[in-house]
């Protein structure tokens, strides 16, 4: 499963790495609403929380379908922009401008992307004019609870208004907390840009792409780009460009914009080099099913311990040396175990490092 990205006739000059304050407010609001994706961040997400007035926090509740699942593409107007080239701006201000150019229909599609379940990277009808389409939208937001319900009939009836009260809410946002936040973040965003901008000027977009992360890559013909990740779609620049916004805050998250007619966006997370490898989500299948078996988990008890042989693993767990060999073969594949000679006889042993990385590497996966 994958998200391609068909880059047919992409220029150098038409590739852009450039952070976006207004996606990383997104983002923030995300790990404030969804801590337990971001582990990392738990200290921080409580400081803020504690820190918010009563009325900032209600309001955040109310639309929190905006940017709690993930976040909604609202956070990245710019490449909404017709012509497929528009940078973010330098100031937050500067990108609530942008939103402000999107058109309604752009912006309720948007905005409801994970409510009404509207065709994402084709046309499709919108929830403003196709009276099925709105009547599902509701169906769904009211599944999500009164709140959520009345947020999706304000916007539908009146899209400026709430378009408005957004603009006010992020805002009041940034007075209250992200302001002090981008002002410690913006450096490492813009230095990380710059990095990248040089690599790609020096070494071409497939070498940024592997700096972004193991789980983005180039075909041999430099005509697509693909990004492992749950789910199949595909997009193409189309004549535009391509953007790539870093995100200090938003590790596990690996996210890709692929709406259609919008400009293609990769958000990816710059932070600590472990970060920035994670295993195929193949390879971490291919783990969790080998470790799903007992006899493998009491095999790996052993193994992480010390290292043994297939003769004293058969031995100690009451086994025949080719049953103990297809197991290790099931580790070894999935390569949770290493091997190594002495003199005549093979040792097995369990690479703990990798183990250790399962939950993490699991919840990136899903997250990616």
């Amino acid at each position: 499963m994958s998200v391609r990205i068909d880059i047919t006739g992409l220029r150098q000059e038409q590739v852009a790495i450039v952070p976006s304050p207004l996606a990383e407010l997104g983002m923030a609001l995300h790990a404030l609403s969804e801590p337990g994706h971001h582990p990392g961040l738990q200290g921080w997400a409580t400081s803020v929380s504690c820190g918010l007035d009563a009325h900032l926090a209600d309001q955040m509740c109310e639309a929190d379908f905006l940017w709690c699942t993930t976040f909604s593409d609202v956070f990245l107007p710019y490449a909404g922009i017709p012509g497929g080239n528009t940078l973010p701006g330098a100031t937050l201000a500067e990108e609530l401008d942008l939103l402000d150019k999107l058109s309604d229909e752009q912006f309720v599609d948007a905005a409801l992307e994970f409510t009404c379940a509207l065709p994402y990277s084709e046309p499709g009808r919108t929830a403003l004019t196709d009276p099925e389409t709105r009547r599902r939208t509701l169906e769904l937001a009211a599944a999500r609870g009164p709140r959520s319900l009345l947020f999706s009939e304000r916007l539908l009836a009146d899209p400026p208004r709430t378009r408005a009260w957004l603009r006010q809410f992020l805002q009041d946002c940034d007075a209250a907390f992200f302001a002090d936040t981008w002002s410690r973040l913006r450096h490492q965003l813009a230095a990380d840009a710059r990095h990248k901008t040089d690599l790609l000027r020096r070494k071409g977009l497939a070498e940024v792409l592997r700096s972004v992360s193991t789980a983005v890559e180039l075909d041999e013909a430099a005509s697509r780009i693909t990004v492992d990740k749950l789910g199949e779609d595909r997009t193409a620049t189309a004549g535009g460009g391509l953007l790539l916004v870093p995100t200090s805050l938003g590790w596990p998250h690996l996210m890709v914009l692929h709406r259609y007619g919008w400009q293609p966006v990769l958000h990816y997370p710059v932070g600590s080099p472990e970060m920035a490898a994670p295993p195929s989500l193949e390879q971490l299948t291919l783990r969790m099913a080998a470790l799903s078996h007992p006899v493998r988990m009491r095999i790996c008890r052993s193994l992480a311990r010390t290292a043994f042989t297939t003769g004293e693993l058969a031995q100690a767990h009451g086994m025949t040396a080719p049953e103990i060999s297809r197991h290790l073969s099931a580790l070894k594949k999935a390569n949770l175990i290493t091997t190594r000679r002495r003199g005549r006889y093979v040792l097995h042993q369990l690479d703990v490092t990798v183990v250790a990385r399962l939950g993490s590497d699991f919840l990136e996966g899903i997250l990616r």
